[in-house]
Parts: C-alpha cells; structure tokens; sequence
C-alpha cells in the first residue's frame, strides 16, 4: 500500500469515527495536564490529532509521506489550529534536532516497523522526564490483516506481554496496557475480526 496515494482518501467515515474513539482513549490513559507538549508519530491525516489538540500546549505532527502531510497542511489551515505543526520526516533516520516532548503517541504505526526495539528508544530518548509514550495497535494476529497488502513487511500485531518487555528494556516505567477496541474488516468477502489495545509507559530518570 503506497500512503502517497492513499492520502486524498484516507478520511473514511469509518477511519473517522475510529479515530474519535481512539483519541477518546488515549486521553483517558495519559490525563494530560496543562502546557504540554506532545508528537504524533506516524500521524497521517491527522485524524486523532484533531480530536485532541485543545488538550495540548502544541502537538507536532510527523509522518513520512508526504500525501499525508499535504492533506494535514491543508486540513489545519482550513481549521485554523494555531498549536498543530505537520513535519514530513522519518524519525528512524533523521534526528528532530534536539525536540524533547512531554507525550508522545501514535496509533497504528508501530506493526509497520521492522526494528521495534530501535524506535522505543528513539522515543524514550525524545522524552523530558515523566514524559509518557502512549501506544494503540493491533492485538498480535495470524496474518489475515495485511494480507492484502504484498509488501507489507511488518508485525502481525503485537502481544502485550511481548511490547511491555521492550519498553522495560528501553527504561519506561508504570507500564499498563488493555484491549480496548474490537471491529472487523471484509477482504475478498472474508469478515477479519482484529482489536486494539492501548499500552503506556513513562520515562523517569
């Protein structure tokens, strides 16, 4: 799947009111208190973004393609949000020169990069102390997600236990997680059941 040509038709209604409930989420997990500064990973269109912004000081929005950084531009000059800033960047290959941030979040992404280890740490270390990274994907799954999708080269979603090792060995802390979301997709008039869970964790020096 090419995201660039996805962009112009990313926001379904059901990718919509998906994103409502897993913005609903992540506030519910993090409680962020005022003049915060967080970063979408992996933000797209920015659709979770956008139900969150007024809970945030700013929220930098990064994704590295470019189709979804166009459509985002597009979508928070339209709105008028001043505290939202979409960067097209790979954070796995490019430094953010120095930004640290109090949260970061991201839903969906993490399954679509080979190295797990490599980016939670990419993250801890963009952290300020306390700071909280706040994690939504796939429930690990046997396949069937993706396999629509031949060049998908990822994980077929994770097992909590499994993610949590990995954040204790990159340094967070108070680590909790549970599935919250359940749904289904149809690929070649087969009904895929899959879920979400939410896990977060925090730096503490």
């Amino acid at each position: 799947m090419s995201f660039n040509e996805s962009a112009l038709n990313w926001d379904t209604e059901k990718r919509i009111k998906r994103a409502k409930i897993i913005a609903k989420e992540i506030i519910r997990a993090i409680e962020p208190r005022d003049n915060l500064t967080a970063m979408e990973f992996g933000c797209g269109t920015g659709l979770i973004s956008f139900n969150m912004y007024e809970r945030f000081e700013m929220i930098y929005l990064v994704d590295s393609s470019q189709g979804m950084i166009d459509q985002l531009n597009s979508k928070i000059i339209e709105s008028n949000i001043k505290n939202m800033k979409a960067y097209c960047t790979d954070i796995t290959k490019e430094s953010l020169n120095g930004m640290k941030l109090d949260v970061i979040y991201h839903s969906m992404v993490l399954h679509h990069i080979k190295d797990t280890n490599f980016i939670i740490k990419s993250f801890y270390d963009l952290l300020n102390d306390s700071g909280c990274l706040c994690i939504v994907d796939l429930d690990e799954e046997d396949g069937s997600f993706h396999r629509k999708e031949s060049g998908f080269d990822g994980h077929n979603g994770f097992h909590q236990d499994s993610l949590k090792k990995i954040l204790e060995h990159n340094g967070f802390q108070e680590i909790k997680s549970r599935t919250f979301f359940y749904d289904h997709k149809e690929i070649d008039g087969q009904t895929i059941s899959y879920s979400l869970f939410i896990m977060t964790g925090r730096k503490h020096n």
